[in-house]
C-alpha cells in the first residue's frame, strides 16, 4: 500500500465491498501491468529502426556501385581515370612480387569501384547514406527543421507575395517539384537536361504545367497503346478478365 493509486483502490474497496469484480480487475491490472518504462521501449524501438535503416541504405548504395561498375560507360571512364593516376600499374607487379591473377583482378575491381564512388554523384533512393537522415536524428532535429521551415515560409511570403519579387532558379524548381508532387530525393534524381526543359517551358506557371501534364499523359497513352504487353493485357481483360467464372464440362 505504499503506492498512492493502490491506496485509493484499497480505500474504495473498503467503502464499496459489494463491487467484487471491480476490485479483482483493479488488483490484477496493477499486478500484471508492465514494469518497463514506456519511454525506454520507444527509445529502443527508434534506435533499432534507425540502425536497420542505416545498414539498409548502405546495402542499397553498394548495390548501386556494383551495378555501375558493370555499365560500360562508367567502367571505361573509371578505368581511364585509374590509368592516368597510375593506380592500375601498381597492381601489376613483376618478378618475385608477382601475385595471382585473381587477386590482381579483385584489387583492380575495388579501385574502379572507389573511383565511381568518388566521381559519380548517385542521387535518389540509392544515394550515399547520411547519418542525419535516419529516424533517430530526424526526431531529435524535428524542432530545428520546424523552426527552419517557419522562417523559410515567412521569407517566401514576404519576398514573393508582399514584395512581388521574381522567382530565382531554385524557387522555380521548387514550385515545379510541388506541382509534380515529387519528394526532394526523387526530383534530385532527374537528369539536368530534364530540369532545363522544365525551366525552358516555364512550368512554374500553373497553366504551362497543366499543358505539359496533358502532353505527358497523352504520350503515355500512346506508348501503352503500342506496347505489346499492354495489348495482351487489354485482350486478356476483354476476353477473360479478373475473377471471371466459366463452367466447362470435362
Amino acid at each position: 500500500l505504499q503506492d498512492e493509486e493502490t491506496r485509493k483502490d484499497y480505500d474504495y474497496m473498503l467503502d464499496h465491498p459489494e463491487e467484487y469484480y471491480r476490485h479483482y480487475y483493479h488488483y490484477y491490472s496493477r499486478r500484471l501491468a508492465p514494469k518497463v518504462d514506456v519511454r525506454i521501449v520507444i527509445l529502443v524501438t527508434v534506435c533499432a529502426i534507425s540502425v536497420f535503416q542505416f545498414f539498409s541504405w548502405w546495402s542499397s548504395y553498394n548495390e548501386a556501385i556494383n551495378y555501375l561498375a558493370t555499365v560500360p560507360k562508367y567502367r571505361i571512364q573509371a578505368t581511364e581515370i585509374a590509368r592516368r593516376q597510375g593506380l592500375l600499374n601498381k597492381t601489376k607487379e613483376k618478378g618475385k612480387n608477382r601475385r595471382p591473377k585473381e587477386e590482381i583482378r579483385e584489387e583492380e575491381e575495388e579501385i574502379i569501384k572507389d573511383i565511381i564512388k568518388n566521381k559519380i554523384d548517385i542521387k535518389g533512393g540509392y544515394q550515399k547514406p547520411k547519418i542525419y537522415d535516419i529516424l533517430l536524428f530526424q526526431i531529435l532535429l524535428a524542432p530545428f527543421y520546424l523552426f527552419k521551415y517557419v522562417v523559410w515560409y515567412c521569407w517566401w511570403i514576404y519576398s514573393f507575395t508582399i514584395k512581388g519579387r521574381e522567382y530565382g532558379v531554385e524557387e522555380k524548381l521548387y514550385i515545379i517539384r510541388r506541382y509534380m508532387k515529387m519528394s526532394q530525393s526523387q526530383f534530385d534524381s532527374l537528369e539536368d537536361h530534364q530540369k532545363e526543359t522544365f525551366l525552358e517551358r516555364q512550368l512554374w506557371i500553373r497553366e504551362n504545367y497543366e499543358v505539359y501534364k496533358r502532353e505527358q499523359e497523352e504520350e503515355l497513352k500512346k506508348k501503352m497503346a503500342m506496347d505489346p504487353r499492354w495489348k495482351r493485357y487489354r485482350r486478356w481483360m476483354k476476353n477473360e478478365g479478373p475473377g471471371r467464372l466459366t463452367f466447362i464440362d470435362d
